[in-house]
């Protein structure tokens, strides 16, 4: 048996934007692969993009812009954490595009200090000439939205909204694209089935991840919680599954080929844990690859514990879905340089 491409749907309903720059690589990471156990161990590179940094927000950027040009919109707003990885990428797309871009973020993780509040994603959204609101609370970064829709109105602007993460219906399709590029990559290496490992965080990637296997077969998803807790992130997949499978006009499938754990979501988002830490030493050590401490430094860390469990046949191929942000490490700056020195 192979990928079942013939059954995959196509695009061509959705407007896109032409972010995309060719198919992001996929690499055989030998020594990482030795230190787990996982003799076919490879990297998804998705953090390898020319545009804004790269990560894994391209991809649904590419589907959201897309529809934003489409609608004659030229003032985007979105909204994250104050290091969002989203909010830089959507910057740097709205730059290269022209398009106005609004980020409204919270401070919602409990933390402050220089690094945090000043380096990392912030500096790169106003590099791309991003607006920039910083609100305290919910309630304040709802207010803000408001007055910028009324703000857009006065002044005779269309405002395109895209959600937290990017994570909706459309948006996840940027994944279900992104499984079959990644199917014909194994494809074309004799490869035939596979299990991807990634974070699960706003749900769109790991969504598209499920349904994109799901249609093509052969392929398993194991997503390590990175945000919320198990319960909540399984609703969170399952109704962004089926909502994203009506909007291609699929039938929703089986999620039995997914398996989720929060086990080490540690304390919270954006919240480093030790494992987080000694997974960014290992990468960095074995491959010379950077990860970021809040997505894929935690999927990494679930990635350690799932090998040294003997969750993976040592014949099965596994790849590890490199989501990026590697700006927001340098908001962490203390906390990794004490790190790296252990």
């Amino acid at each position: 048996m192979t990928f079942d491409f013939d059954r995959f749907p196509v695009f061509d309903a959705f407007p896109r934007a032409g972010l995309g720059s060719g198919p992001t690589p996929l690499l055989a990471a030998p020594r990482l692969g030795e230190a787990l156990g996982l003799p076919r161990l490879m990297l998804k590179r998705d953090d390898v993009h020319p545009l804004g940094v790269g990560g894994n927000k391209l991809r649904k950027l590419d589907f959201h812009l897309g529809a934003a040009l489409a609608a004659g919109a030229d003032t985007v707003i979105t909204f994250g954490a104050l290091q969002t990885n989203h909010g830089r990428q959507t910057a740097a797309a709205c730059a290269r595009l022209g398009l106005r871009c609004e980020l409204v973020l919270t401070a919602k993780v409990p933390r402050e200090g220089e690094a945090y509040e000043h380096s990392g994603n912030i500096p790169l959204d106003l590099l791309f000439g991003a607006r920039v609101h910083i609100c305290a609370t919910a309630e304040e970064a709802e207010r803000t939205y408001e007055e910028l829709l009324a703000s857009a109105d006065y002044e005779g602007r269309k405002v395109f909204t895209v959600p937290t993460g990017g994570s909706d219906a459309l948006g996840t399709l940027g994944y279900v694209a992104a499984t079959h590029e990644l199917a014909q990559q194994l494809s074309a290496l004799g490869i035939d089935s596979a299990r991807i490992v990634a974070p699960h965080a706003s749900g769109g990637t790991s969504a598209g991840l499920a349904l994109g296997t799901a249609l093509l077969g052969n392929l398993g998803a194991d997503f390590a919680c990175v945000s919320h807790p198990l319960d909540e992130a399984t609703d969170n997949l399952t109704h962004l599954v089926t909502s994203a499978a009506q909007l291609l006009g699929v039938d929703t499938p089986s999620l039995d080929h997914v398996r989720m754990s929060d086990s080490t979501i540690g304390e919270g988002y954006g919240i480093p844990a030790p494992s987080t830490w000694g997974a960014l030493r290992l990468f960095g050590r074995t491959e010379g690859v950077v990860l970021d401490p809040v997505y894929s430094g935690k999927a990494a860390a679930a990635l350690v514990e799932w090998a040294a469990d003997g969750r993976f046949d040592p014949e099965e191929t596994v790849v590890f879905l490199h989501t990026g942000g590697l700006p927001g490490l340098y908001g962490y700056a203390p906390e990794f340089v004490a790190a790296m020195q252990e």
